[in-house]
């Protein structure tokens, strides 16, 4: 494959690789984490929204659940390098989409198993911000708010369906009001903290269209154990087991 100025290849560990440019916003350990925490089930019908460099469909394909897997992101230099990336891998079981999320029920329908979602964490005009504005559409509720995110997920899944999401715990109160107005039951939450003694910083959770309430709340996930080591925990969801 011809690669573009800038690009790179990264191996994934898992068997796959994917194209990086350092121009745009790269995946981080939140993309490795929820993709890890997605439950999917055999021949599910999957669309993971804001997909980036389309890291999440990857690992996702990478569980070889037969399901069927739809990246949508806005931005066409990301797009692009999506595209190029599934076809990389030659993954045929992964779609990339140009598109608005807001608009994910027209690309997609509303009878999706699961959608999966890394969005924006802060809000458009929080702290300063990133001389580039792939990273700032990354990073701010730009292009896409939290009430977007949710209100388009609930348009798109099946009564039972579910969500996947990675988030800042600082907004989990306004994420967990947002999804009850929208009939999505958190049903398993994990918090993510970067080292023992320190504060959750993130969270995982699964959200159930239509569910009854009542939420399982799993131990807290540490990254580090000391200084950048990578905990054993971690380290197998890298597929870094050799080296533990």
């Amino acid at each position: 494959m011809d690669l573009k100025q800038g690009d790179r290849i990264e191996d994934l560990q898992n068997g796959y690789c994917i194209i990086q440019n350092d121009k745009y916003f790269s995946f981080g350990t939140d993309a490795v984490l929820l993709s890890w925490f997605a439950d999917i089930r055999r021949g599910e019908k999957v669309v993971d929204f804001c997909t980036g460099s389309g890291i999440i469909p990857i690992l996702l394909a990478a569980k070889d659940t037969g399901s069927h897997i739809t990246g949508i992101e806005i931005q066409e230099e990301l797009f692009d390098l999506a595209q190029r990336s599934v076809k990389l891998n030659e993954l045929d079981c992964v779609e990339i989409l140009c598109g608005d999320i807001k608009r994910a029920k027209y690309y997609v329908g509303s009878s999706m198993d699961v959608v999966v979602v890394n969005p924006p964490y802060e809000k458009k005009d929080a702290g300063k911000h990133n001389e580039n504005e792939y990273v700032n559409i990354a990073k701010r509720e730009i292009l896409c708010t939290l009430s977007d995110v949710v209100t388009a997920a609930n348009k798109v899944l099946r009564t039972g369906g579910r969500l996947y999401m990675i988030y800042r715990t600082e907004r989990l109160a306004e994420l967990i009001v947002a999804l009850n107005e929208r009939k999505l039951e958190p049903k398993r939450i994990m918090m993510v903290a970067q080292r023992k003694g320190r504060a959750p910083n993130f969270v995982l959770f699964e959200a159930r269209k239509g569910a009854k309430q009542g939420v399982e709340v799993l131990p807290t996930l540490y990254v580090y154990k000391k200084g950048n080591e990578y905990t054993d925990e971690v380290k197998r969801i890298y597929h870094m087991e050799e080296e533990s």
